[in-house]
């Protein structure tokens, strides 16, 4: 493969920063939703916050890559002096373990696009609303392999029919088109 430089786009998470407030799934939600800013559904958002009561830690989680299927792993993260399973922090939408980064009505997975819109925000807006710097934004030129993308609607797809199978999907595609071509 040829090598190729390429902005790397990141969110740096400082989980002992985090208070909780959530505002980063707030703004992500809104700012996503069909109309924007109509509706704040957390279940829509692409960044996750995690709470472990018992250590009162919260720890702000983005949408990542798509997994098609569970990952064999089970290390550990040790923050501060506690120990965490690293399924709590993964970014892998669509895992089958866990419920997070899915559209909740189709199930969908919501990767964090970094709120990349016409015209370009100069950061997130889940770091623009962190008011405790948990969440700082970070662009950096890399050298990498060049690979190809599945598109989004693509991956979407995959995950449809991996879960309803391919024909429930194209019927429910025949339905919806015609549904449009009325309406």
């Amino acid at each position: 493969m040829e090598k190729k430089k390429k902005i790397v786009k990141q969110i740096i998470i400082n989980p002992d920063e985090c208070n909780g407030c959530r505002a980063c799934e707030a703004i992500c939600s809104a700012f996503h939703a069909t109309q924007k800013y109509s509706i704040a559904n957390p279940a829509r958002s692409r960044i996750y916050v995690w709470w472990d009561p018992l250590r009162n830690l919260y720890v702000p989680v983005y949408g990542g890559p798509y997994a098609a299927a569970e990952c064999m792993g089970r290390d550990k993260y040790i923050i501060g002096d506690k120990e965490y399973d690293e399924c709590l922090f993964c970014r892998a939408v669509n895992c089958p373990s866990r419920n997070i980064f899915k559209e909740p009505d189709s199930g969908l997975p919501l990767k964090c696009d970094m709120c990349e819109n016409e015209p370009p925000l100069e950061e997130p807006l889940c770091v623009q609303v962190c008011q405790v710097d948990a969440l700082k934004y970070e662009e950096r030129e890399e050298e990498v392999e060049e690979e190809t993308r599945e598109e989004e609607l693509e991956i979407g797809l995959k995950a449809l029919i991996d879960r309803y199978g391919v024909d429930n999907v194209i019927d429910t595609m025949v339905r919806l088109s015609k549904k449009e071509q009325t309406s």
